[in-house]
């Protein structure tokens, strides 16, 4: 295997220089005081060589690899002599009685499974391990949040941890605990960068957390910022919160805060369900990959547009009886709303009215007593005004609408569902 896709296989991507760089400033060491500096996952070490360029070689520096051969000579020794002491272990599994004043680095990102859905297939053997040495490990967990937890634990106190990772832990409920983990142990700092890493459709932040403060920062520095900032650029945030208790970061403004208090929440209108997934279906017995008389497609996300439904299409490639639709799922049985899953931080719905049977995608079910237009909600849900209320707060932060987001959207008035 070669090295560029071996190390992708562990989650690896290279940091831009540029980013090093900045990084690297924000991780400045307190003047005249020699620190304890680890660089987790350090593959060529180019956060390590970067400290010491800038700030000197009275430093003690540590890395950690994982991958044999990303440990190349010029890792150890750089340009100008060796950079550090490097050590050949598993960070997640390391046992270290040390602790650190500066933890900086780009830990490795994606989801461990199985080689045929999940990107990091070469650590599936340690899984379970990982997950018995981590407190915050929740749901379908990526690999860089229990980067995250692990290098907070090995802070020294009023120590400084600078992480470049993908935006997504900022407001998944898969990260709910690392947030609080966070929350509870120091100041929050989030520098939002956007899509910095070259061909990767990841959109990032830059984590600085400092060990036994408080509360969060989250700082706008898309379409270049954050390379002003050597330049001296006077960072404000965007959202500042003295106290902060582990809840979604979101860029948050006063007039979108009170759009969201204008209405009743859509999660207590609606009970908001996930349609049967792609192995419900094959396991069923229930469909086939050829129509027969009566049969009806599978729609899936590609026949949902906004207020409308393409109901002759076979994205899913399967076909089944529209009456079997309640076998898997009741609400297929009912007119209702559907919402787009995978359209991103855009709200996109439309009801289905022939009640035909869906893999994945949210569909939305009244409570008790809540009368429904459902046009006027249909126009008013994929409407200008909520499509940017979600843009202001969420960005692209996420490829998908989650349903913690969809529960939040505010609908006016609450008796009919109605704009």
């Amino acid at each position: 295997m070669r090295l560029e896709t071996h190390s992708r296989a562990l989650g690896h991507i290279p940091t831009p220089p540029e980013m090093v760089a900045f990084m690297t400033r924000l991780a400045a060491p307190p003047p005249n005081t020699p620190c304890r500096v680890l660089e987790p996952a350090c593959a060529d070490a180019r956060f390590l060589q970067a400290f010491q360029q800038a700030y000197g070689a009275q430093h003690r520096l540590v890395g950690v690899e994982l991958n044999p051969d990303a440990l190349s000579p010029l890792s150890v020794y750089g340009e100008g002599g060796k950079v550090g002491e490097f050590i050949l272990a598993d960070f997640l599994l390391w046992d270290t009685p040390e602790r650190f004043d500066i933890i900086l680095g780009n830990p490795p990102y994606g989801i461990i499974g199985d080689a045929s859905h999940y990107p990091i297939h070469l650590l599936q053997a340690r899984k379970a391990e990982y997950k018995q040495r981590t407190t915050t490990w929740k749901g379908k967990y990526n690999l860089y949040g229990a980067f995250i937890e692990k290098a907070v634990r090995l802070l020294k106190p009023n120590g400084k941890l600078v992480f470049i990772v993908p935006t997504t832990w900022l407001i998944l409920d898969d990260f709910s605990r690392l947030r609080q983990f966070l929350a509870e142990r120091g100041r929050v700092e989030v520098f939002y960068v956007g899509r910095v890493f070259p061909k990767v459709n990841v959109s990032a932040v830059v984590l600085r957390f400092t060990q036994g403060e408080c509360g969060l920062a989250l700082y706008d520095l898309s379409d270049g910022k954050w390379q002003q900032v050597s330049a001296g650029l006077r960072l404000c945030p965007s959202v500042e919160k003295p106290a902060y208790r582990g809840e979604l970061i979101r860029f948050e403004t006063a007039e979108w805060l009170a759009f969201e208090r204008s209405g009743a929440p859509l999660g207590k209108l609606f009970h908001i369900h996930f349609a049967a997934r792609s192995t419900e279906f094959r396991n069923s017995g229930l469909v086939r990959a050829t129509p027969q008389a009566g049969d009806v497609p599978v729609l899936t996300g590609r026949n949902l547009a906004a207020g409308r439904i393409d109901y002759a299409n076979c994205y899913s490639g399967w076909w089944m009886r529209r009456e079997d639709g309640v076998k898997l799922r009741r609400f297929y049985g009912e007119p209702h709303l559907v919402v787009g899953h995978t359209k991103g931080a855009r709200l996109v719905c439309a009801v289905d009215w022939r009640c035909y049977p869906w893999r994945e995608e949210y569909h939305l079910i009244p409570r008790v007593g809540v009368q429904v237009d459902w046009g006027a909600l249909e126009r008013y849900l994929n409407g200008e005004r909520v499509q940017a209320y979600l843009q202001a707060l969420y960005r692209d932060f996420t490829q998908h609408l989650t349903k913690t987001m969809l529960k939040r959207v505010p609908v006016a008035n609450p008796h009919a569902a109605l704009p």
